[in-house]
């Protein structure tokens, strides 16, 4: 067959090489079909009986996870196991058996596409993309009703040395299943740069490329792959020049790694000796493990909604002020004294608590974030007093998203400054100093600036938000994302006014979106003036190694040449350039 190749979402970096090993989904396209009112109950007891085997086998999972595994992996079971347990997975689709005399599998399948619709309408991309977890753990449910869950164990073996799994999807739980089986990298159909699969990817360090359309279809068992994860692209049957090209740059890549693990504990300064700061991004308080393997000076974005939207169901389920606390105290106490920027929950009516509720006809433009907890004040002090609370354990920092109006600074300052009231009522402990930054992601606050150094002690420029708010387009739409695009030259100008205000007014201003692990714009940054990097670990040390090889002087007026330019193609060569300086 001839050599193609197929281009997707990078997600993880680095070269895979190896044979294609299909892992197929349990057909969702079930057999549909209505038992007759004396079968209902032995159809509900066999999809019970479902559940709790993939249950059981989860808990296996989680319970044969080595002891230096990353916390992703654990923490992603546990939401599988959450979602498995919840009203909508394990006793929705009883009703809908008895209501309906479906058999167990239409019914299955009938309330995951519900739920799935529902997650469809929700604007944020990370949360959006929650919606495969609940496909997933539907997988894993109909491979026992269909009596093909033994597939992914059986497929192959320990002599497979070079296996690349090819799937319309693959949930974290699955991807454990091949740890001991040479599991070089994996190719999904689905899947975006926020997915669990593509978060496990980078935890684990394995090249992977997502959103790859019909690349399950395309590709046959066995067929030799080349993943290359930095660019997103596949190459199928690739010819022995190639093989060896690819096998070449893998080798010189493994080479590099080593090197860098020599970086860890090296500050992070420029050939003309200027400091800057790297830090982790986090989902949860067992990533700060990462963060501290990584040398990281800190968590510069604490993604406290994971807190709430683990939680299947969420409604009635919300956590505690106490369970917040403790999950923000533990985060704190594993960084060592380093700091923790928590940001505020960032949910609303474009991510609901409950999906029957939601109602907005644009929910990226809708009640989310600030907007949302302003509008649910108990829920807002809740955390708020959590954070507080933690703070009394260590550097903490509280980081507001989605501010556009002076008046919304105003009223959380003011919803901060309650909660710390309340906890001196109730002789509870904590930083009465805490800083308090903005996220910079909308270009309303981008373009009003100086209300916000008045108000706010530091600035965190959230570039995912930022460039598709300013350039129109949802870069998880797959007929759009080519315009995503963080070098255009409104966005350029964007990040490079925020860290020039925020220089002139004496108040930090870090980015935290994928822009800073991204090492071919470290440069442009750093020429920008940016002097705090906030990415996951697994990128810090290639960002720590390009601030290393850089010199002011020299980046710094190339890069004013590059903010005097518009032309799309020219910005583009004039980055690269900047790279060889």
């Amino acid at each position: 067959m001839a050599s193609f190749t197929l281009h997707g979402i990078p997600v993880s970096r680095g070269i895979a090489i190896g044979r294609a090993h299909l892992l197929a989904p349990a057909a969702l396209d079930v057999k549909h079909y209505l038992i007759a009112e004396d079968q209902v109950e032995a159809e509900v007891q066999r999809l019970q009986n479902a559940i709790a085997a993939v249950h059981e086998e989860l808990q296996t999972i989680r319970s044969g996870l080595p002891k230096d595994s990353p916390a992703e992996l654990r923490a992603f079971i546990d939401v599988h196991a959450l979602i498995l347990s919840d009203s909508m997975i394990a006793d929705m689709p009883l009703d809908i058996i008895r209501n309906r005399y479906y058999n167990a599998e239409w019914a299955l399948v009938t309330q995951i596409d519900e739920l799935s619709a529902q997650f469809d309408e929700i604007g944020d991309l990370y949360l959006r993309e929650r919606k495969a977890d609940i496909q997933q753990v539907g997988e894993r449910v109909l491979k026992v009703l269909t009596g093909t869950a033994s597939t992914l164990e059986t497929a192959t073996g320990p002599g497979d040395v070079h296996m690349i799994v090819v799937a319309h999807d693959i949930s974290p739980a699955d991807m454990l299943q091949f740890r001991n089986r040479a599991f070089s990298g994996f190719i999904t159909d689905l899947g975006g740069q926020n997915s669990h699969t593509a978060i496990v990817a980078r935890s684990l360090d394995i090249p992977a490329a997502v959103g790859m359309f019909n690349a399950s279809a395309l590709i046959a068992q066995d067929d030799w792959l080349i993943i290359d994860g930095d660019a997103g692209v596949v190459i199928v049957d690739p010819t022995p020049a190639v093989l060896d090209q690819y096998r070449e740059q893998q080798a010189r890549l493994l080479r590099e790694r080593k090197k860098l693990s020599k970086l860890k504990k090296t500050p992070a300064v420029t050939l003309d000796g200027v400091h800057v700061t790297l830090l982790a991004n986090i989902e949860f308080p067992d990533d700060c493990v990462a963060a501290m393997e990584a040398g990281a000076s800190g968590v510069g974005l604490f993604r406290s909604e994971f807190l709430f939207m683990g939680r299947a169901g969420f409604v009635n389920k919300l956590p505690t002020e106490d369970e917040q606390f403790e999950s923000y105290r533990k985060a704190v106490i594993a960084m060592k004294g380093r700091p923790v920027t928590i940001r505020t929950l960032d949910i609303g009516a474009d991510k609901p608590l409950d999906a029957a509720e939601q109602t907005a006809l644009n929910p990226a433009l809708g009640l989310r974030a600030i907007r949302y907890c302003l509008a649910e004040p108990q829920l807002f002090l809740a955390q708020l007093r959590a954070i507080l609370r933690a703070s009394a354990y260590g550097p903490i920092k509280i980081l507001i998203p989605m501010l556009a109006h002076a008046f919304e600074i105003d009223q959380s300052l003011a919803m901060i400054e309650q909660a710390k009231s309340q906890l001196r009522e109730a002789n509870k402990k904590f930083d009465p100093q805490i800083p308090v930054g903005a996220m910079i992601e909308i270009p309303a606050a981008a373009l009003t600036l100086p209300m916000f150094v008045k108000r706010m002690d530091f600035l965190s420029i959230g570039t995912n938000d930022l460039i598709q708010y300013t350039l129109a387009i949802d870069r998880v739409d797959h007929e759009v994302a080519h315009l995503y695009n963080p070098l255009h030259p409104a966005v350029l100008y964007l990040l490079a006014s925020t860290i020039s205000v925020g220089a002139k007014a004496g108040i930090p201003v870090s980015v935290c979106g994928e822009m800073a692990g991204d090492t071919k714009l470290t440069r442009l940054l750093l020429g920008m003036g940016l002097r705090e990097f906030s990415m996951h670990p697994a990128q810090l040390l290639s960002v720590k190694q390009e601030i290393l090889k850089s010199d002011l002087t020299r980046i710094i007026p190339q890069t004013k040449k590059i903010m005097r330019t518009f032309e799309p193609a020219a910005i583009a060569d004039a980055v690269e350039q900047l790279r060889l300086l």
